[in-house]
This record gives C-alpha cells, sequence and structure tokens, in this order.
C-alpha cells in the first residue's frame, strides 16, 4: 500500500525516481563510507540513514561512532533538506529499496504507518522500554503524535516550540518593554522600525502559522464536525494580523519564498530585525554568528491565550527495512539522556525526556529555560490531519495558501476560505 501522495509528491516522486542513482547528496558519517546502499538488499555493512543538514551534531557524530564501533558498520549518514528528504523517501517507498533509518519533521510517521510504509516498533518498546524509560519519561504528546492504533511507529527525537526573540539592546535603546500580547507585539514592533531595521522578521514556512493559530483558538480539524479552521474569524485574524505586519503596518519584509527557514534568523543575527519568532533550533546560529549581540528569549505571546506549537522531530523505520533490530539499537542510543544532555550543551536544542528538563544545562541556561518552561502550552496542531492520511496534500495547500497571503498579500478571509473548501473535499 503505498502513500497518499499529494500531486507535487508525484511530481517528485517522478523526477527523483529518475535520478535517484545520480544526483542525490551523500554524506557519509565516516571518510571512506561505502556509497549510498539500501538497508534492503544493499550492500552488507552499510547501515544507511536519512538525516536533516541542520542536525548533524557532534553529539550525535559521537553516537554514529559508537554505534559503529559496536555493530561491525558503516553508517552512511545521508543528509537533506526537508523537502528533499520526502522526495527521495517517496521514491524509495516506490522502488522497494529503503533506508535503515529515518529523521522525520514531525507528521510523517502517522502518515506513513497509515499507508504501510513504516513499521511498528511496539515489539521493540515492550522489550525494551522499561529500561530505557519510554514511554514514560518522554512528553505524553510526543507518545501520542508517533502513534498509530496503539501501537509506536516512532520515536520522538527533539521537542521544540516558538517563542521570542529580541534583542535587548534594540528595546532598550528605543524604550520598548518585551511585549507580551499581540497588541504590545505590535505596537513594539512599531518603535522598533527605523533606520533600516525591522521591528520583526517573519518566516515564510507554512509552520510558523500556528503558534498564531493557537493563540488565537483555532481548531485546524474537527473530525467529528468536519470543521476546518474554526472559529473562522479567529483563524482570519490570526492570518491577516500576520501579514499586516509586513504589508499594512510595514513592520516587516516581505519573505522571500524559499525552502530554507532560515531568513530570519540571519537577518535578526545581522541586526536587521529586532524580534524574531522562532524556536531553540536558531540560538546556535545566533550566537556563533553574533557572539556579542545581546539575546533574549521570552515566553509565547498570548491573545485568546498564551500557547504555543508543538513542534521537533522523529525517528522511524521504514517497513522493508532488513535489519529493524540495527535501527532500534541506533534509536536506543541517539535518545539516551547523556546524548540530549550533550545535544543540548552544544546546540541548546530542546529534548523529549521529562528528566531532560532538570538537567543543569537545562536550569542554567536562561534562554534554553524559557523554551522548556513554554513546552507545557504547546500544542500539536496538525495530530487529526494526520490520522486521515492526508497531511501531505494538507501541507501542500496550507503552504501555497500561507504564502498568497504573507508574500503576495491575498486578503486572509478570501484565502482562507479556498483553503477550507479544497480540504473539505479530501478530508472527507
Amino acid at each position: 500500500m503505498s502513500p497518499t501522495l499529494s500531486r507535487r509528491d508525484l511530481l517528485r516522486l517522478a523526477g527523483a525516481a529518475a535520478t535517484a542513482s545520480a544526483a542525490v547528496p551523500v554524506l557519509t558519517a565516516c571518510a571512506g563510507a561505502p556509497p549510498a546502499p539500501s538497508a534492503g538488499g544493499g550492500e552488507p555493512g552499510t547501515f544507511t540513514v536519512y538525516w536533516n543538514a541542520g542536525h548533524d551534531y557532534q553529539a550525535y557524530r559521537k553516537v554514529v561512532a559508537e554505534f559503529e564501533q559496536a555493530n561491525k558498520v558503516k553508517v552512511n549518514l545521508q543528509k537533506y533538506q526537508w523537502p528533499d528528504l520526502r522526495t527521495r523517501l517517496l521514491a524509495d517507498f516506490a522502488s522497494g529499496t529503503v533506508p535503515d533509518l529515518v529523521e522525520e519533521p514531525g507528521g510523517w510517521v502517522q502518515e506513513f504507518a497509515i499507508s504501510g510504509n513504516a513499521r511498528s516498533l511496539q515489539d521493540f518498546v515492550d522489550r525494551d522500554g522499561e529500561a530505557m524509560g519510554f514511554p514514560a519519561d518522554w512528553q505524553p504528546v510526543t507518545v501520542e503524535r508517533n502513534s498509530y492504533q496503539g501501537k509506536v511507529y516512532g520515536v520522538q527525537l527533539h521537542l521544540t516550540c516558538n517563542t521570542l526573540l529580541y534583542n535587548k539592546a534594540m528595546l532598550r535603546e528605543a524604550g520598548v518593554e518585551v511585549p507580551s500580547t499581540w497588541e504590545e507585539f505590535l505596537a513594539a514592533a512599531r518603535k522598533l522600525t527605523k533606520d533600516g531595521v525591522y521591528g520583526v522578521a517573519l518566516n515564510q514556512d507554512y509552520t510558523y502559522l500556528w503558534p498564531w493559530m493557537v493563540q488565537a483558538g483555532v481548531t485546524p480539524y474537527e473530525p467529528g464536525s468536519g470543521a476546518i479552521m474554526e472559529p473562522r474569524a479567529a483563524a482570519v485574524e490570526a492570518l491577516q494580523f500576520q501579514a499586516d505586519l509586513i504589508h499594512k503596518h510595514k513592520v516587516a519584509p516581505v519573505p522571500v519564498s524559499s525552502t530554507d527557514y532560515s531568513g530570519p534568523q540571519k537577518l535578526f543575527s545581522a541586526r536587521r530585525a529586532a524580534m524574531i519568532l522562532t524556536g531553540p533550533w536558531d540560538l546556535d546560529p545566533i550566537r556563533k554568528t553574533s557572539p556579542d549581540l545581546e539575546l533574549g528569549v521570552a515566553p509565547p505571546l498570548k491573545h485568546r491565550t498564551r500557547a504555543t506549537q508543538a513542534a521537533g522531530v522523529s525517528m522511524f523505520v521504514p517497513a522493508k527495512a532488513a535489519r529493524p533490530e540495527l535501527s532500534w539499537d541506533f534509536i536506543k542510543r541517539v535518545t539516551a539522556l547523556e546524548v540530549e544532555q550533550a545535544a543540548t550543551k552544544e546546540t541548546g536544542m530542546l529534548m523529549p525526556r521529562k528528566s531532560w528538563s532538570d538537567l543543569p544545562e537545562v536550569q542554567s541556561d536562561p534562554d534554553i529555560k524559557v523554551f522548556a518552561d513554554a513546552l507545557p502550552t504547546a500544542q500539536d496542531s496538525s495530530q487529526q490531519v494526520r490520522l486521515t492520511g492526508q497531511l501531505g496534500k494538507w501541507e501542500e495547500q496550507l503552504k501555497v495558501m500561507y504564502q498568497q497571503v504573507l508574500i503576495q498579500n491575498q486578503p486572509a478571509a478570501e484565502a482562507l476560505d479556498a483553503f477550507a473548501r479544497s480540504a473539505e473535499g479530501y478530508l472527507k
């Protein structure tokens, strides 16, 4: 049974299938590692992992080295941006040649569990879960989003959320207090926009829509009634508020359409934007590129409620992976508390274990602690859509709609109505 494919996925799949052996970027975990094999019949002794390009941490490289030594294999760590990873993965599913392990951006586990392309990990959890603290030591939302019909199909690697980052010096010089509500945020952005500096930089990536929606009290999809983006007036308000920051109030630049989500961070690091709304993934690049910038991190904004979006990545094993025992061993190693501790110390990334929040690296870092304290308010906005098996189509159309409003300044009400009408058809 193949996954539910959107039109864009089909086009990407066709291109990827034609070039899968030629134009795929391959970065190995150690020099001289063999070329990309298939786990389902590829070169023996090679363990293939699909990984996000931004998560190649030294903490994980150490895990790779220990895993290689323990299992007498070479890890072929192939690094991609998310759209390219999905394209490659869909081509693999179609051909039957799959990697041993996949990192995914949140949402794919249930989608591919439904389609039959992800392997249940429940047998491993039943055997090893208590010893590794799973699921007891994982935040409940991370277990729910990686399970289907009562069985575990994936394990969360990072649990993140989105909140406000600001330049302390810029706010101080402008006499601006750190905003706490939407109204205060707009007022601050207006005061901070001057002399070639924007008050805020927004992200063109559609996933950055969700914190605004949950703060407005919007439910993306209610399967019982079939309601989409309701209350609709609140959804329109949230979307139009973002567009108005750019096109009406002129306190934010027009975002650039791209597969790269680092644009706002780069403007912030260059001191061309005083505030950004982002996650812990931007802490490390800000600290490295602008070590003298006075970085401030504030709790999520409040509108009808103070809340944010639960995000973060997970890992799953393709159903046709030939060595699931090895895949599970890698999962156990890379999610160990000491590895979480090392990755947080290295990059500032947030983690899914409950015990992680008590680590000194978390409690003693004022920036990371703000994110950690916000995690209990984080909501999973795509859960109900994922369970329909239509997440790919939903996300494709959401991306188009979000960019129509933010970049092209299409009225939010008009764009949301069109999105909802389309979604009603395929979510049934």
